[in-house]
């Protein structure tokens, strides 16, 4: 498989990633979505707003490596995100609608790029030196990790029931 091949199929999964995580959604009872697991620090709920915060800075990322290569990514701290802004608090429906559009809007986006830009670099404070292409990777797998995470959750919540 040829690095155009590959960066083609990862623009494919960050593409399904809204379809992927509201089938996921559908699978799992939203009465256990505050269920926090002794295996994980995280709720489903909390994952949910964590993904939309995350594509928000992905966003703004993506777009920064695009008109502004070579410049700083901006890093956050998501467990401090999730405290501070009490992610139990906010909205899980708007979290979604939220993260579809603005993986949609990044999704358009990708497609029209030059192959050259996927070689733009730009440095975050935590991963150093990073790639379009290192960013691609990074957002592709987001979602997906994020519901094997969910999907863990769910087997201890089910194990609790009985």
């Amino acid at each position: 498989m040829t690095p155009v091949s590959e960066r083609q199929e990862k623009i494919a999964l960050y593409g399904r990633a809204a379809e992927l995580l509201a089938a996921a959604l559908a699978r799992f009872p939203r009465e256990m979505w505050q269920y926090r697991s002794a295996i994980d620090p995280w709720t489903i709920h909390e994952i949910v707003v964590h993904i939309t915060d995350s594509e928000a800075n992905s966003y703004v990322r993506c777009r920064r490596f695009i008109a502004e290569p070579g410049q700083g990514l901006m890093a956050y701290d998501e467990n401090q995100w999730a405290k501070v802004l009490d992610y139990h608090r906010l909205a899980v429906d708007t979290a979604v609608t939220l993260f579809t559009w603005l993986r949609q809007s990044s999704y358009e986006l990708i497609q029209t790029v030059p192959d050259t830009v996927w070689q733009n670099e730009a440095y975050h404070p935590e991963s150093g030196q990073m790639s379009f292409d290192d960013w691609l990777d990074t957002y592709s797998r987001h979602v997906p990790e994020h519901i094997a995470q969910m999907e863990r959750i769910y087997a201890a919540w089910e194990q609790a029931q009985k």
